[in-house]
């Protein structure tokens, strides 16, 4: 390939992972390729997954507050010809001005922009398959693979994305069912069905898990399981799905392992995705992906391959966009010799169920396992005066320290404006301040970042106790 083109930094896919590595390669004053299918820049999460999904849960959340008990004499409720699409009316403006920012950022940095579908001839040699153009070969000091996802499709469901529908179809529906049954509990699984209960079509939740969202602290599982539920919805934990099929009449009949039916308008079926690998020719330079179709990487992000990187949705969990934007930052501050900034576990996540669901650092279960021991410190947003004039009452603030209760090793939000308010801990946890930093810290009120000094003042007392009766023994 000696005519082929050269560039220090070759990234497939311009979803966040591959945009942020981008970005950051030419602030690194490297020569940068972005090769990605679609013509726009932001992938699978601009344009199927998150904008698209937020924008429709904006429209729940306006609905379900109109229907709140400050709002009842408006007795708001939608039109039965109510589309999906005229609920995300605004979502072609958002799309609009999110690509132009993104392309304006990938322009301004000098990143070369290709549209096509790469694949590999060897560990620093590229092919792109480019539309209503000649084949394009490169070459590249480092490679990073941010191919995406798509969504798993499970043997034995029917998805015709009509009845049965998986994550990128169910936001093509024309019009709002009665009745919605979700497969799976996971991020996305639980993300649709706080929406479209709110929106109240009549959802329910399938999963042979105990509890949605393993990953999170057992107190969020628990506080998103119960606000589903009082809000109507149904939770039905530790079942498996037997049979799914679509009756004459048009309605899906899920049979469940213990003998009972569920009979619903439609189905969600959100059981995870994959990784989009397939034409990368992976075999070429002895990759392979692992049992769950992701590719292994070490803590850089850097696959068996030095030259080749991988980040975002391909390695696997969490598969957030937080963290495939750092997942692609660091693998190109390590490719490059730049010092790498943050540990992982510092990195936040926010979950956009109803209600918000936000964490950062070690559940409580992983201090006590990791650190013998755990005092926490708990503010619930019915204390706080702007969660009685938000009527949001129900949310809450929760501080993890070591058994010392000095350092905050992990928080999580439950409740409104969750994803804003963890930054909080994230700057106090990075810059290694202690719990009591909070309580010398002036917040405005009301707010619910009030929440941090009485969740501090709680966890303070805890720790006072602790001592006495250590002193005492």
């Amino acid at each position: 390939m000696s005519d082929a083109a050269h560039y220090e930094f070759v990234v497939i896919g311009a979803g966040p992972a591959g945009q942020k590595a981008a970005v950051q390669a030419a602030k690194l004053g490297k020569r940068v390729l972005l090769i990605d299918r679609e013509g726009a820049v932001g992938g699978e999460c601009v344009h199927r997954g998150t904008i698209p999904s937020k924008a429709l849960r904006h429209s729940a959340q306006q609905l379900a507050a109109l229907r709140g008990p400050e709002c009842a004499w408006m007795q708001a409720s939608l039109a039965e010809n109510t589309t999906v699409q005229g609920l995300m009316q605004r979502l072609d403006a958002v799309l609009r001005a999110h690509e132009q920012y993104m392309g304006r950022q990938i322009e301004r940095n000098g990143i070369a922009h290709v549209q096509g579908r790469a694949r590999f001839v060897g560990p620093q040699e590229l092919e792109i398959e480019r539309p209503r153009a000649n084949r394009m070969a490169v070459r590249a000091d480092f490679v990073l693979i941010a191919s995406g996802s798509r969504p798993r499709l499970p043997a034995g469901i029917p998805i015709d994305h009509e009845h049965v529908l998986d994550s990128d179809s169910i936001l093509s529906l024309i019009y709002l069912p009665k009745s919605l049954l979700v497969l799976g509990a996971g991020i996305i699984a639980c993300e649709f069905a706080s929406i479209f209960q709110a929106l109240g079509v009549r959802v329910t939740i399938i999963d042979k898990a105990r509890a949605p969202m393993a990953f999170l602290d057992a107190d969020l599982s628990a506080a998103y399981v119960r606000s589903f539920e009082e809000a109507g919805g149904k939770f039905l934990s530790g079942r498996s799905v037997a049979e799914v099929t679509v009756d004459p009449l048009g309605w899906v009949v899920t049979q469940l392992d213990d003998g009972s039916r569920v009979r619903t308008e439609k189905m969600l079926c959100a059981q995870g995705r994959i990784a989009n690998l397939a034409g990368l020719n992976l075999q070429a330079v002895g990759i392979a992906p692992n049992a769950r179709g992701h590719l292994d990487v070490d803590a850089h992000g850097r696959t068996s391959v030095p030259t080749i990187y991988a980040a975002g949705d391909v390695i696997g969990p969490p598969a957030l966009a937080t963290s495939a934007m750092e997942q692609g930052r660091r693998a190109a501050q390590h490719a490059f010799g730049a010092s790498e900034a943050l540990a992982p576990e510092s990195l936040p996540s926010g979950v956009y169920t109803i209600p918000e669901l936000a964490t950062v650092g070690l559940s409580e279960a992983q201090v006590r396992e990791r650190l013998g021991g755990a005092l926490v410190g708990r503010a619930s947003y019915a204390e706080l005066a702007r969660g009685q004039i938000n009527g949001s009452s129900d949310g809450f603030i929760k501080l993890v320290a070591g058994p010392d209760g000095r350092k905050i090793a992990g928080c999580h939000i439950a409740g409104e404006n969750a994803s804003e308010l963890v930054h909080v801990a994230q700057i106090a946890m990075v810059a290694g301040l202690q719990v009591d930093a909070f309580v010398d810290q002036i917040f405005n009120f009301p707010t619910f970042a009030e929440g941090f000094r009485v969740a501090a003042l709680d966890l303070i007392a805890q720790r006072e106790r602790a001592t006495q009766v250590k002193r005492a023994a």
